[in-house]
């Protein structure tokens, strides 16, 4: 009996702290990909996302830039993403404020989507998707030198293939030279 009582009580505390996920569907020219995002650990990166995907500022976007190692060859700091989402510029929100991997805790691992952005609290509409670990990409990162790295906010749960794709087209100083359609952006 006792060991029933504890085996209940953990369930309850570990599913009191599972955290609750949003799921997206990315349908792009070249297949579909599911992500994952994380609203108790970034919600004002999962907020300022799913504004745009409510208000259908993705659709008819698209994927226009990837990083390959082929590309990177000359940086010093070399990674791997893919980044969409350039919407027209009179669609664009405020700036939001970055949270920072050492605040979420939702680190730039393979699949890992997040915020694209110059200067730190600058993101808008455009993200990236990670291809293998990119720790440059965090708090501390060295990619960009403010050292505030990206705001991750989920993951791609399955289309890691349609990632690959992209990231495999034709480009010119990292820019596709056909950009892959971003149909839409929709919760599941």
């Amino acid at each position: 009996m006792k060991n029933l009582l504890l085996t209940f009580f953990l369930l309850i505390f570990f599913s009191s702290i599972a955290q609750t996920t949003i799921e997206c569907k990315i349908e792009t020219s070249k297949g579909n990909i599911i992500v994952e995002l994380y609203p108790e650990a970034a919600p004002i990166t999962v907020a300022n996302f799913l504004k745009y995907v409510d208000a259908k500022a993705y659709s008819n976007s698209s994927f226009f830039r990837v990083c390959t190692p082929e590309n990177e060859a000359d940086r010093d700091i070399k990674i791997q993403v893919i980044q969409g989402g350039n919407i027209n510029a009179t669609g664009e929100l405020d700036p939001i404020k970055i949270e920072t991997t050492d605040q979420t805790g939702i680190l730039h691992k393979n699949g890992a989507i997040s915020m694209a952005r110059g200067a730190p609290n600058s993101a808008t509409s455009s993200f990236f998707i990670c291809v293998e670990d990119q720790p440059e990409l965090d708090y501390n990162g060295k990619r960009n030198p403010d050292g505030f790295g990206f705001a991750a906010f989920g993951k791609v749960i399955q289309g890691m293939n349609v990632v690959l794709e992209i990231q495999s087209g034709s480009n010119r100083n990292q820019m596709l030279d056909i950009p892959v359609e971003i149909i839409s952006i929709q919760r599941i």
